[in-house]
């Protein structure tokens, strides 16, 4: 049975999925086979496995780091918020429905079982298992029935890394406070305390750092500095959605949905050097852009109406009837066509009208398509004509099925084990589809860029990048961040039940 050692922090975006990768990384570095863990996470950049089943992308990125095939033992609970009071619950890779959060808290029991058997089934196959908290364990209204905090640490008999982000200050505060908060078996359960995103010179720090050891009673593991690492984010907390960047040659707008989910899917895009990609939130932040993108959601039918209600509509088609192009995946897809409606109340019921630049309309059901796939780009026409003929892989996430209008031309044909399907649209420089990680292909995210500053007139060197190979370089240069920051003896003392 696996040895483990848990991340809890003392918020949410403390810095824990990152460090967990880290970690991760380190110990398969040392040797060991190493698994990641997350009893229940909440985020809508989720990503489907090779046998069709749904995770949290946090646990995907920690199995990348780990070596290994992402498995949905990794992630038994995920919850997608579809509103603000409720969430589609997705257990062992596979959705139950919507449920309100009292609704369920009142079955949280029942999902204990699940939770455990996934761990322990991880366990025996691995050397180590690293676990990652939810929030903060000191929440001390949702202490009852906890799974994924001080609870999955006594399930798993794990020792406990406590982590604080002094990027927003307060740190000593949080970290104190953190720990007061917990029962005494909890606190004795945190083995030590890493101070987390630091800007600056460490020695400033050492007062305080000898100050909250003797308050705590806790090691003080490590200070991480605050780092830039190109490595997929979990969620809306992701800094790239603020990000702010000079003028580039090529500038994308991707439509930033009150829902937007699966927004890795846009990273290729982003390193190509001369591209700028940014989230646009208002109308103005339309302007100028040489691609629009309109992305996933988990709620298209609610992020259609924002898109009319905020004028983002009327920005997205006067800049294309100018002439810019624009692209739609998954829920954007469907957005761009003529109609969308559900009869079957999969997304709280009602029709709208499309934003009307693709001839395709789109039905909910309740039923979700989960599977992976790969195909090619057939004839593109208009502006991303380059990109014809290019290969593709990702995955389908939906529940939405889209029906051309004849005549309308797909955008590709795709393979989803033995099945064979015409996938997305394409009409007058508007391009639609339903494949997520569509611009992960080699070659694709410089075809586009390469198309984008060929019409703009501009010369845009765009070299195609080796996706995975950028990833493992990342992953890398993470491991070395956190192996020279942490006190790693310390560390694997506590794993060992030492400290």
């Amino acid at each position: 049975m696996a040895k483990a050692i848990m991340v809890q922090g003392t918020c949410s975006n403390a810095g824990k999925s990152l460090l967990c990768a880290a970690l991760c990384r380190i110990f398969r570095q040392d040797g060991y086979r190493v698994a990641p863990f997350k009893a229940q996470n909440m985020a809508l950049n989720s990503f489907i496995t090779a046998d069709g089943l749904e995770m949290g992308r946090a646990q995907v990125v920690q199995a990348e780091a780990a070596g290994i095939v992402p498995d949905v033992r990794m992630n038994p609970i995920l919850l997608k918020p579809t509103s603000d009071k409720g969430s589609q619950v997705i257990v062992n890779g596979v959705s139950t429905g919507s449920r309100t959060a009292r609704e369920y808290w009142g079955d949280k029991r029942a999902l204990l079982p699940i939770v455990r058997a996934a761990y322990e089934s991880l366990a025996a196959e691995n050397d180590i298992i690293v676990i990652e908290g939810a929030g903060s364990p000191a929440e001390i209204n949702l202490k009852q029935d906890d799974l994924v905090n001080m609870g999955m640490a006594k399930i798993a008999d794990a020792p406990v890394l406590l982590v604080g982000d002094i990027d927003r200050g307060g740190v000593f505060a949080a970290l104190y406070g953190t720990v007061k908060l917990l029962e005494p078996d909890e606190q004795a359960r945190v083995k030590g305390l890493i101070i987390n995103k630091f800007r600056g010179d460490a020695d400033i720090l050492r007062p305080g750092l000898s100050m909250l050891e003797e308050l705590t009673g806790k090691p003080v593991a490590g200070v991480v500095p605050y780092g830039r690492f190109d490595i997929d984010d979990e969620d809306s907390l992701s800094e790239r959605l603020t990000a702010r960047g000079a003028p580039a040659l090529v500038e994308i707008a991707v439509v930033r949905l009150p829902r937007l989910s699966n927004f890795t899917d846009f990273l290729p895009l982003s390193r190509i050097e001369g591209v700028f990609v940014r989230y646009a939130e208002q109308p103005r932040a339309l302007e100028g852009a040489d691609l629009i993108i309109l992305p996933g959601t988990k709620n298209t039918l609610g992020d259609l109406k924002w898109l009319r209600e905020s004028g983002m509509e009327a920005q997205l088609l006067k800049r294309h009837a100018a002439g810019a192009p624009v692209f739609g995946v998954c829920g954007g897809y469907q957005m761009l066509g003529q109609t969308v409606s559900d009869p079957e109340n999969a997304e709280g019921g009602g029709s709208l009208r499309g934003v009307g630049l693709l001839p395709a309309d789109t039905v909910f059901r309740p039923e979700k398509t989960t599977a992976q796939a790969a195909g090619r780009l057939g004839t593109v026409e208009g502006a991303l004509a380059p990109l014809s003929g290019a290969e593709t892989a990702g995955y389908e996430i939906h529940m939405g099925e889209t029906k051309r209008r004849a005549g309308a031309k797909p955008l590709q044909t795709l393979r989803r084990g033995d099945e064979t399907v015409l996938d997305g649209c394409q009409a007058e420089n508007v391009y639609g589809t339903y494949l997520h990680g569509i611009f992960d292909a080699p070659d694709i995210a410089a075809r586009l860029a390469s198309a984008l500053a060929a019409k703009k007139g501009v010369s845009l060197n765009a070299a195609a990048c080796d996706t995975a190979r950028y990833k493992e370089g990342q992953y890398d240069k993470l491991a070395d961040a956190v192996r020279r920051a942490l006190d790693m003896e310390l560390i694997y003392r506590i794993l060992e039940g030492k400290a």
